[in-house]
């Protein structure tokens, strides 16, 4: 069903999201009201929301925000969060999160939102958008609280892939730089490769062949690589970009989410404790305030699946319409960036070739 829009030159130049409106811990209700929340703030994207029509018929109306604004693709199927991947591939094809990334593959939607199970997300978008060429492995990136003045960072992989060769790690590091570049608005990011030390001597020997790989490549994929970087740098200003494999930035990005939701806790617990801990509470309101909004992670919500002939955002499964809206945000601003196609001509001109002969490609500029 499409609610038709009262002015068709608008509705054309709008930049549309593919929505996943199922599989999320919340429902599809919390994925309507996230993108109420994107449509009050930008007049300027245009959603196609994938699920059972008759229910989501029902809870975009409910949203004056979104009259005009979105196109709604009937699929009863829904992938639940404890189904395997190659059980979805075989029969997901009904399935709201098959149609929304066939709705990027077939041009009509620039990105796909999803805040559904993780592994049958992206062995779909790798079977349906296919690898851009030269992409040995996708990586899933995502945006970390730092103390560099945008206020993140971006690690990659965190768990597309659990093994990485220093061939795979120098895609990542492209493709970060990329990544950096179109969503974070950085002309020349800095790459850090995650090791246990920041010494030469340190790591394993597919780390010290991927250092020197990034290296190599640093002037023509217009990055600056700073060398080794160690997990407390990871959060610091010293890096824009921190490039490992899936398995140790999983680990990272798990333990980082822990540990904000720890330290919220205790604070909160701190504060309560006494008649005295109440009052400087309020008198550090503000202060609170301030710091709660830093480090609340549904700000950084949406990790980007890069490597693919589409982009794809996956949110959290537990976010709330606040942590919706912030994945759709990150997902119009590449969008409307042209991040696949820049992404695509990093690679290729900045491609390396692997031991078997793929991937082969020749030297290029840094229009990206």
């Amino acid at each position: 069903m499409t609610f038709p829009s009262d002015n068709p030159a608008k509705a054309a130049a709008r930049t549309v999201i593919s929505v996943d409106a199922m599989g999320g811990d919340l429902g599809p209700a919390v994925v309507v009201a996230g993108m109420d929340l994107s449509a009050a703030k930008n007049p300027d994207i245009g959603f196609i929301l994938h699920g059972p029509e008759e229910e989501l018929t029902r809870l975009v109306a409910q949203k004056q925000g979104l009259a005009g604004r979105v196109e709604i693709r009937n699929a009863d199927g829904v992938v639940t969060m404890d189904e395997k991947p190659s059980q979805v591939m075989r029969q997901g094809q009904g399935t709201s999160m098959w149609s929304a990334i066939d709705a990027v593959k077939n041009g009509e939607a620039g990105v796909v939102v999803s805040c559904g199970n993780t592994g049958a997300l992206m062995l779909l978008s790798v079977v349906r958008l296919r690898k851009l060429a030269g992409v040995n492995r996708p990586a899933i990136a995502c945006l970390w609280p730092s103390r560099n003045p945008g206020g993140f960072n971006i690690m990659l992989d965190v768990g597309a892939d659990i093994r990485a060769d220093e061939r795979d790690l120098l895609q990542y590091a492209l493709m970060g730089a990329s990544y950096a570049r179109n969503g974070l608005g950085l002309e020349r990011p800095r790459i850090g490769l995650l090791n246990l030390g920041v010494e030469d001597h340190k790591g394993r020997p597919e780390l010290k062949a991927a250092g020197e790989l990034i290296a190599e490549a640093a002037e023509r994929g217009g990055f600056d690589f700073v060398g080794f970087v160690e997990g407390g740098d990871i959060p610091s200003d010293r890096v824009d970009v921190i490039v490992t494999d899936g398995f140790t930035g999983n680990i990272a990005l798990k333990t980082g989410e822990g540990t904000a939701t720890l330290i919220r806790e205790f604070l909160s617990d701190a504060f309560r404790a006494t008649p005295l801990s109440r009052i400087a509470a309020l008198l550090a309101l503000t202060s609170l305030k301030r710091l709660q909004k830093r480090i609340d992670p549904r700000r950084v919500n949406g990790g980007v699946f890069l490597g693919l002939n589409g982009t794809v955002i996956k949110s959290h499964g537990s976010a709330d319409a606040t942590g919706v809206s912030a994945a759709i945000k990150l997902a119009f601003t590449l969008a409307k960036s042209g991040f696949t196609e820049r992404l695509a001509a990093r690679v290729a001109s900045a491609a390396t070739p692997r031991q078997d002969g793929a991937g082969e490609g020749e030297t290029g500029g840094n229009n990206e």
